[in-house]
């Protein structure tokens, strides 16, 4: 089957209904940085491609109610340069300007990093580690889940695009003494997948930290939380370089990377987390107790 129909709703509710008009046979696209080359070599095949940059709430990207919210249209270009998203969530920030190339950021949108399901997704661990919350719109109403929860294996999204959107990704503005990270190692420094990737972020106060997280990706089938790595880190104080390395430590033996002709032995890049890890604890300590440059 081919494409019949391009369609270009402008309300979450028309979106909806032609989704439901098509019963399963439609595809979102915003960006189509993915999709197209899904389409392309035959692993989707939909009758109708339904446009969502049309929609207005779509577009927003916004602090508001305490929280920073961007709209499912926003790109990763928008997310690199807008203020602020740069002073509160530098992590996402620096994780949306990895992505790809110029031209890529300017069409590709940070929740199409998230729904292609891919563990290697620079964004999409940034956001876990932020802790972001996804609302889905469907015809039954809308729901919140947490980015993290919306993985169903290796580039499976527990979202079903042919039935239901994405409108929307919500962070919780960080209070005093929070700082983030992202970083990461790859073949060069645009158009190349990462080896590793991680995103941190951590909590501070009196000049200790009270709480951290951290997301590692491509480690395993969605990006990976090591949870005695941000054990270690609670109660540390901000400048006890010997946590950090605990930290980082701890991280890299509870990831299980893959043996990969494409990124390396997973003894090599269990080593790369240990490395990257800790380099991104010292970046987000630094700015959660101002003393980034």
């Amino acid at each position: 089957m081919s494409v019949q129909a391009y369609l270009m709703p402008r309300t979450t509710e028309q979106c909806l209904a032609e989704l439901d008009r098509y019963a399963g046979e439609a595809r979102l696209i915003a960006g189509g940085t993915d999709l197209m080359l899904w389409i392309q070599r035959k692993q989707y095949s939909p009758a109708a491609l339904i446009d969502v940059t049309g929609i207005s709430e779509f577009r927003r990207l916004e602090v508001t109610g305490g929280e920073l919210v961007l709209g499912a249209a926003t790109t990763h270009a928008q997310a690199v340069v807008h203020p602020r998203v740069r002073e509160l969530a530098p992590a996402l920030a620096e994780a949306c300007a990895s992505v790809g190339s110029p031209q890529i950021r300017n069409l590709a949108t940070v929740v199409g990093n998230v729904v292609s399901a891919q563990p290697a997704g620079d964004a999409a661990v940034a956001l876990v580690a932020l802790g972001a919350q996804a609302e889905i719109a469907s015809t039954a109403g809308r729901r919140m889940e947490a980015v993290e929860a919306l993985y169903a294996g290796f580039g499976q999204s527990k979202i079903d695009s042919s039935r239901e959107v994405v409108t929307q990704l919500r962070l919780t503005l960080p209070g005093p003494g929070s700082g983030s990270a992202f970083m990461r190692i790859a073949p060069r420094n645009a158009l190349a997948l990462p080896v590793i990737n991680t995103a941190v972020v951590v909590h501070t106060a009196a000049g200790k930290v009270t709480a951290a997280r951290i997301a590692i990706g491509p480690v395993a089938a969605r990006p990976f939380r090591p949870l005695q790595a941000e054990s270690v880190l609670a109660g540390a104080r901000v400048d006890d370089t010997d946590a950090i390395e605990a930290a980082a430590l701890a991280a890299s033996r509870e990831v299980n990377p893959r043996d990969s002709l494409l990124r390396g032995s997973a003894a090599y890049r269990r080593q790369l987390v240990k490395v990257l890890v800790g380099r991104a604890l010292r970046a987000a300590l630094q700015r959660a107790t101002g003393q980034a440059s």
